[in-house]
């Protein structure tokens, strides 16, 4: 009969995800990890079946925090739609500032990911699809409000906004500091008074 488990498998997720936001999936090791946690190295591999597993379940939960809160930040009706994507995107400028955030995992699985048709491309693929699918019900809105030309290509737009908020992210994460990032934030929302995205074949498709 197998020993029943004295740890709480969320409580260990949430451990690990301190270390892979801090070090990454290559660089955080086993030691790293059985230090944030608590258990050995046998339990880890018994609960999660490894390192690159653990880190997926963690970035798994990320990525529904991550999509929870820019769907609470885009999806209120108390703002046109285009003001929700300028308190959004000031927000972020605020929040990925501060000293003492840490680096979402989405962000770092986009970094650390090759592209292959891996398990960990996949997620972040997925990822990044979901959270454009969220931009992309804002910006429809958006252009239903006439805000937007009805020409406007929302797909590439909603891609665009990901990317500018990963990016800022990492710049935060470099030590830029508000000010930079509230003109990046500025300069990005420029695109959408009178500026046309073009069209490209290679956008994931958009969700919602």
């Amino acid at each position: 009969m197998p020993r029943p488990r004295k740890f709480v498998e969320s409580d260990v997720v949430s451990s690990a995800s301190e270390v892979f936001a801090v070090h990454g999936l290559a660089a955080a090791t086993l030691d790293d990890l059985v230090r944030a946690t608590g258990l050995g190295k046998q339990s880890l591999y018994n609960a999660f079946g490894g390192k690159r597993e653990l880190f997926l379940r963690a970035l798994s939960e990320d990525r529904e925090e991550a999509t929870r809160a820019v769907s609470e930040a885009l999806g209120h009706d108390e703002a046109l739609p285009l003001e929700r994507i300028r308190g959004h995107l000031l927000r972020m400028a605020i929040e990925f500032s501060s000293s003492d955030r840490r680096v979402s995992l989405t962000t770092r699985a986009l970094v650390e990911s090759t592209g292959e048709e891996d398990p960990l491309s996949t997620t972040t693929k997925a990822g990044i699809e979901q959270l454009a699918g969220i931009y992309a019900q804002c910006l429809e809105h958006a252009r239903e409000h006439g805000d937007l030309p009805e020409d406007a290509n929302v797909q590439s737009l909603a891609v665009y906004f990901v990317a500018v908020t990963r990016g800022m992210e990492l710049l935060g994460r470099a030590g830029v500091g508000r000010g930079v990032l509230t003109a990046v934030a500025l300069d990005a929302l420029r695109v959408l008074h009178g500026q046309r995205m073009e069209e490209a074949d290679d956008f994931p498709p958009t969700r919602g």
